[in-house]
């Protein structure tokens, strides 16, 4: 197939740096010269509001033991560190690596946009299930590895060596799980990690084609290819990875008192920083999304702002709608559909999706407030696009094959991949969009090309 050349957004774009004039005349104290680095300070603010959070849940002595067990657990598919370490780890642990990936990413220059927010969330809400101060980094560094043999700077492939930490649970089950040795385990567990660093990269630059832009979760695809292969290979050497499901319950009133400052903080700072917040919403929400869309270049960081925070507040009163229960994975959905809310999600699109397994739920043999399904509507919103670009009627279906598609997925990979949806979003965006093409009233974007 093809690759295409991925177009330009649809609505008219407003001036570049809207939110940045609009902080140097209303914040003084923002200097001229500083004004490129106050989104990463924003972004380091929201880190920290983890950290702070989690270190009020618990003393010092019970947080550290807390990230002990969460640091030598194996972390596949569900594994809550709400349950597993307490509030007060989770939460830290989740702060510490969305500080680690704004410090990356700032320091390495990498330019701020749309997707540096999802990167830097998305390494957050899975710092609440599966990633965490120890498993990330052999696959960081085995993404430097890979720019280093090419030539390239590392700044080139930072978002991608983000986004591939969600199999960073191979290290820690190699490391900690397996009947081996300890030295030899962290070994293993850390060699297998730089390879899947390093592979990450060029594999998911080719994937894109299979699903045409639809999938927002790129690497998560990515990942469940690479990740079915590393299991294979497992399994053939007599190795079964057993499934878990660690799920807490019981704290939707804390949670949802956090969630709230979190979301109401980025509205109001969103607010403060435009000045025609309506207008530049329009445009938001008159985008398809398509992968690689990014809010914050044509409509300014102060709206990407608010639609982050919107995005936020929605996906958790879905999740309070169906009765599910505020906790690691669910609050890390919820932090997923709001962090590609500055580059790709918005209401008008992720609705659908949600409607789309709401109606599953009437159908099929699941509950929405089931652990599997709940977190397919959430992290289902990767197919986002469909909807923007398609209609809501396609994406309603998206959302009701996804959700059927989610649940079974993981088997292939073992639940090494934290983002399953990712992989079975890719699989059924390839499965929809040349239905799409040849039923739908709107055609191919520019410059994809058939076969």
């Amino acid at each position: 197939m093809t690759r295409p050349t991925h177009t330009r957004q649809d609505a008219p774009k407003p001036p570049l740096s809207r939110s940045h004039n609009c902080a140097r005349r209303r914040c003084p104290r923002v200097a001229m010269q500083d004004v490129s680095r106050f989104p990463y300070a924003v972004m380091a603010a929201f880190s920290s509001l983890f950290v702070a959070f989690g270190l009020l849940q618990g003393a010092p002595a019970e947080i550290a033991k807390g990230l002990c067990a969460i640091i030598c657990s194996s972390d596949v598919l569900i594994t809550d560190y709400v349950a597993l370490g307490g509030i007060g780890a989770a939460f830290v642990n989740a702060g510490l690596l969305m500080l680690a990936a704004t410090a990356l990413l700032w320091k390495l220059g990498v330019p701020f946009r749309g997707l540096t927010v999802a990167a830097v969330f998305l390494t957050g809400s899975f710092g609440l299930f599966g990633k965490n101060i120890f498993n990330v980094w052999p696959v960081l560094t085995g993404t430097w590895l890979y720019a280093r043999v090419r030539g390239e700077p590392f700044s080139f492939h930072a978002h991608t060596a983000l986004f591939a930490t969600c199999l960073s649970p191979v290290v820690s089950e190699v490391a900690f799980a397996m009947p081996l040795p300890p030295w030899l385990g962290l070994l293993l567990g850390c060699l297998l990690g730089v390879s899947i660093g390093f592979l990450i990269p060029p594999l998911a630059l080719h994937m894109k084609a299979i699903h045409m832009g639809f999938s927002l979760y790129n690497v998560g695809f990515t990942a469940g290819m690479l990740g079915t292969v590393y299991v294979s290979l497992f399994k053939s050497y007599g190795y079964q990875i057993v499934s878990r499901l660690i799920w807490s319950e019981g704290n939707n009133s804390l949670f949802l008192v956090f969630l709230g400052t979190l979301f109401g903080l980025a509205i109001l700072l969103g607010l403060w920083l435009t000045k025609s917040p309506l207008a530049e919403l329009k445009g938001i929400f008159s985008s398809t999304g398509r992968f690689e869309s990014d809010f914050i270049q044509p409509y300014g960081f102060g709206a990407s702002l608010i639609n982050i925070g919107l995005n936020g507040l929605v996906a958790t009163g879905y999740v309070l709608f169906v009765g599910g229960p505020l906790n690691g994975p669910t609050i890390g959905g919820i932090l997923t559909v709001a962090g590609f809310g500055a580059c790709g999600k918005h209401a008008s699109n992720i609705l659908p999706i949600f409607l789309g397994v709401i109606l599953g739920g009437l159908t099929k043999v699941w509950s929405l407030n089931d652990p599997a399904p709940l977190l397919a509507a959430l992290f289902g919103t990767s197919l986002a696009p469909i909807a923007g670009y398609y209609g809501w009627a396609w994406g309603v279906a998206a959302g009701f094959i996804n959700s059927s598609v989610a649940l079974n997925s993981g088997v292939l990979h073992g639940g090494m991949n934290l983002y399953n949806t990712g992989f079975s979003a890719g699989i059924v965006a390839a499965f929809l969009v040349p239905l799409m093409d040849s039923l739908a009233k709107r055609k191919r974007p520019k410059g994809a090309r058939q076969e």
